[in-house]
């Protein structure tokens, strides 16, 4: 087994970023929110459990005097486990062990500069003594007296400690974000807690995960259980059935709904990828007719919502009856889900659910296999080829789950949603063809039902209107727009004006999220 960084959650909005960080320098860690080391009863079983090679204490909005402020028990800091306080963990990390915290006269938000005071050694093991860094700050609250034993390590000029540790027992703490990209080296500073502190191996690898999960798998379904999966065609679910497939072969059933609302070529790609090169049972369904019936003269984007969500269900339900012995269902849940299920102030305050598949599980009364639960999306990507997936469909671009549906305004039926993929189809060529697909979170077309006269090869038209749409993001809760080059965006509107009939003008989307949001409907 590797070894393991635990990072304990007091709320922040960058403790994703930590495990991160430390995935990527091949160091396993698992976030947990700080209220499984709150118990001073607990804390040396959860230590003697876990065996983690280091804690992290992460950042947090809170003040560590203020009523009900997040804690943890005093006793996790004598176990002997080398422990890295940023920011709030910093300032609890010294209230905890004798310092003193108060509020700051002057905040600390922002690009800083730290001056470090004792290099060679702690987190500072790689700078030297004097050594300027620019660093990220977000804190209100200023350490003002230091902890018995404790050395003053870093300074800047409107927060005198910026660092601090205790070399003899492994606790270092720093008063800014090294895992942000706007601290340059925080990377660095990481890793010298990583291997400088706490001895890190460097000993996870997406080939090592492979083996582990797929022994999950293997342990979980027994030898006689079979698996059913939803395919959808995108990242998370492939992923998920090939790494399901790799473990138990013939024993995955993947169904795959044809809804009628799919990308172009969509049905034929996840057919040939996993039919005919993994070799999986892949039971497609042709249910066009039975979707686009429901959805015939539905325009509220909500109702489009729920009827392709109730049609899936009764299919996919249909269908798992004839498989004989199916007693799981797997997902493609990801590591965000499942830290988004327990909030940092502990199971009762739920954020969201991450059974990714609405109601399935509870209407079927199956066990959930979900071998994707501890990795990042870009570490799902790696997988994804680890496992032999083509690199076109591992880097593919999220889709939402109504599909063309809710990229469709208005009235839905064969005829416009077929305009719609062809439209789409010519946009992700040419995106692909100035290689920016990788680089965008997603672009697409939606099909207008508004109409503008046009004229073409000097006859008349009367036709609807493709607006264009690209967004940055890193998780799609907020998005900015692409600032596409103009002849991207020109040979985009000259193909689809000439070569998919029913449209005559392209339009670009330049709205944000917020105030907008990714999908039109």
């Amino acid at each position: 087994m590797h070894q393991l960084v635990l990072v304990l959650d007091f709320g922040s909005q960058y403790t994703q970023l930590i495990a991160r960080r430390i995935r990527e320098q091949s160091v396993y860690c698992e976030i947990h929110p700080y209220t499984v080391a709150k118990d001073p009863s607990k804390v040396r079983e959860l230590v003697g459990n876990m065996k983690p090679i280091g804690i992290v204490l992460s950042g947090g909005p809170s003040s560590v005097y203020e009523e009900g402020a997040p804690t943890i028990a005093r006793e996790l800091f004598e176990l002997g486990v080398p422990v890295l306080g940023i920011c709030y963990g910093a300032q609890l990390t010294a209230k905890l062990l004798g310092g003193v915290v108060n509020a700051a006269d002057k905040r600390e938000y922002g690009r800083a500069t730290v001056r470090v005071k004792q290099g060679g050694e702690g987190v500072f093991r790689t700078v030297k003594t004097g050594d300027e860094l620019q660093v990220w700050a977000s804190h209100g609250d200023h350490v003002d007296g230091l902890p018995p034993g404790f050395a003053h390590t870093a300074e800047s000029d409107n927060c005198a400690m910026s660092g601090f540790a205790n070399a003899s027992k492994k606790i270092h703490c720093v008063q800014f974000h090294p895992e942000v990209v706007h601290t340059p080296r925080g990377a660095e500073l990481l890793g010298n807690f990583l291997f400088g502190v706490c001895g890190a191996a460097g000993d996870w690898s997406m080939a090592s995960f492979v083996e582990e999960a797929v022994a999950k798998v293997r342990a979980q379904v027994g030898s006689d259980g079979r698996v059913i999966c939803g395919l959808s065609g995108g990242v998370d679910s492939s992923v998920a059935a090939a790494l399901i497939h790799r473990a138990i072969g013939d024993r995955l059933t993947c169904i795959f709904v044809d809804n009628g609302v799919l990308r172009k070529g969509e049905r034929e790609q996840v057919a040939a990828i996993f039919r005919d090169h993994f070799k999986v049972d892949l039971r497609v369904i042709d249910a066009e007719d039975r979707f686009l019936n429901a959805l015939a003269d539905v325009t509220d984007p909500e109702k489009k919502r729920k009827i392709i969500g109730y049609e899936f269900i009764a299919v996919f339900d249909e269908q798992s009856k004839q498989i004989a012995n199916a007693r799981f269902l797997a997902q493609g849940t990801l590591y965000p889900d499942v830290i988004e299920s327990v909030s940092f102030k502990g199971p009762s305050h739920t954020i969201k659910s991450h059974h990714n598949v609405g109601g399935l599980p509870e209407k079927m009364k199956l066990a959930l296999v979900e071998p994707l639960r501890e990795l990042f999306k870009d570490e799902v990507r790696q997988l994804g080829l680890e496992l032999g997936l083509p690199k076109h469909m591992v880097w593919r671009q999220p889709f939402p789950g109504p599909g063309l549906a809710v990229r469709c305004l208005g009235n839905l039926d064969r005829a416009r949603l077929d305009v719609l993929r062809n439209a789409d189809a010519i946009i992700e060529e040419e995106i692909r063809a100035a290689g920016l697909y990788e680089s965008i979170w997603q672009s697409f077309g939606v099909l207008l039902p508004v109409k503008s006269v046009g004229v073409m090869g000097d006859a008349r038209t009367y036709e609807e209107t493709l607006a264009v749409r690209a967004v940055h993001s890193r998780d799609g809760m907020t998005a900015d727009w692409v600032q596409l080059p103009y002849d991207v965006l020109g040979r985009i509107s000259s193909r689809v004006i000439n070569e998919v009939r029913g449209i005559n003008r392209v339009v670009y989307d330049i709205t944000s999220k917020p105030p907008g949001t990714i999908e039109w409907e």
